[in-house]
């Protein structure tokens, strides 16, 4: 058993176990394995072990591995994940090569998504990031910009709004974790209210440090990368 498969399962662990203490059921939360800036051979190792959705921060290296796997496994439906902030000037290649994007943050962004998506793929699945924190470092819109960047993405063919996503301050204690994801999951519940023809069921929120509270908050989808793969390497990114 690789140490790749070996964190893969205690982490699945760790999430089956967060739900059963909030009392949730079973599989109601997706591992996402955060894979930027780690080597194809490591993605691969995590795909042996059964996991199949992956979370790229990086156009063009993320871009690249999709390649990559398309023509040397494709054998294997990985689903792809770009979680990064994205610049106008490489939404192309999110468009072209990824199934989800976490982190559309502006009305700029979502119109050249949906206008650069390929004829014949399956609309991208789009969830709103939302700056929590207020924190001038962090991407994502506000609170009060959330419904107007919603009611955009619902009207575009070639996008389907899933729901929203966050990167929340970073604190230890566990309460302030889960008011801060709690806010975000009130803000989804008023936007699923908004748009009730919408399918808005995902909360990207959550990693290493605060799957805890994000889960017993409503998460729906966390993001796992150097518990799963070991430290970073950030000389890897474009």
């Amino acid at each position: 058993m690789t140490s790749i498969q070996q964190n893969i399962e205690q982490i699945t662990s760790q999430i089956e176990s967060a739900q059963q203490k909030c009392g949730r059921g079973r599989d109601t939360v997706q591992l996402l394995a955060v894979s930027k800036t780690k080597p194809v051979e490591a993605i691969l190792a995590a795909a042996e072990a059964g996991q199949r959705a992956f979370g790229e921060n990086y156009v063009q290296e993320g871009a690249d591995k999709v390649d990559y796997f398309n023509q040397h496994h494709p054998e294997i439906a990985l689903e792809w994940h770009f979680i990064g902030p994205i610049q106008s000037n490489k939404t192309r290649h999110v468009a072209e090569k990824f199934a989800w994007v976490h982190s559309v943050d502006r009305s700029k962004i979502a119109q050249r998504l949906n206008d650069q998506r390929p004829e014949g793929m399956a609309p991208l699945q789009v969830l709103i990031q939302v700056n929590t924190s207020g924190e001038a470092s962090k991407s994502g819109t506000s609170d009060e910009e959330v419904f107007a960047l919603a009611e955009l993405i619902s009207t575009l063919p070639n996008l389907t709004l899933r729901g929203l996503m966050s990167i929340p301050a970073n604190v230890s204690d566990y309460q302030s974790q889960l008011t801060a994801f709690t806010h975000l999951a009130q803000l989804q519940q008023k936007l699923a209210q908004r748009l009730p023809e919408q399918n808005i069921d995902t909360l990207s929120m959550g990693m290493s440090g605060d799957m805890e509270a994000a889960i017993a908050a409503g998460s729906t989808m966390v993001r796992i990368g150097t518990a799963i793969f070991g430290a970073r390497d950030y000389s890897r990114r474009d």
